[in-house]
């Protein structure tokens, strides 16, 4: 199992060709890719999507919440957060997605590295 961040799958859709979208296309390809539910829901916000590429996303399943998810996601975000530290909503719940079930996330957002204390680990 795989995580993929938005913009990493952003990427990919948008055809740029470099290792980590190669691991993207590959994930999905062979069904080790998940989605964390947030990054459904930001890449549904695009309003050009086209019927072709939200066929493509659609191959992606959710990873499911787990019990207690929405408490540990908000003690992760202040745990993270810090005067020189970002800590997104958004981030923290796809970094809590990816800890619950112990996957890896590929993504291109460097804010996710302050994710990596609390079990985060990023391709």
């Amino acid at each position: 199992m795989i995580a993929i961040d938005t913009s990493a799958m952003s990427r990919a859709l948008d055809g740029i060709l470099d290792a980590t979208t190669a691991a993207v296309r590959n994930a999905v390809t062979t069904g080790e890719a998940y989605f964390p539910p947030v990054v459904l829901a930001e890449l549904l916000s695009n309003s050009q999507m086209t019927a072709e590429v939200r066929k493509y996303i659609d191959k992606v399943p959710l990873l499911p919440i787990h019990p207690g998810y929405w408490e540990r996601a908000g003690l992760l975000r202040a745990e993270v957060k810090s005067p020189t530290r970002k800590a997104q909503l958004a981030d923290c719940l796809i970094a809590q997605s990816c800890i619950d079930h112990d996957i890896p996330l590929i993504t291109y957002d460097r804010d996710f590295r302050h994710f990596t204390d609390a079990g985060l680990i990023l391709i």
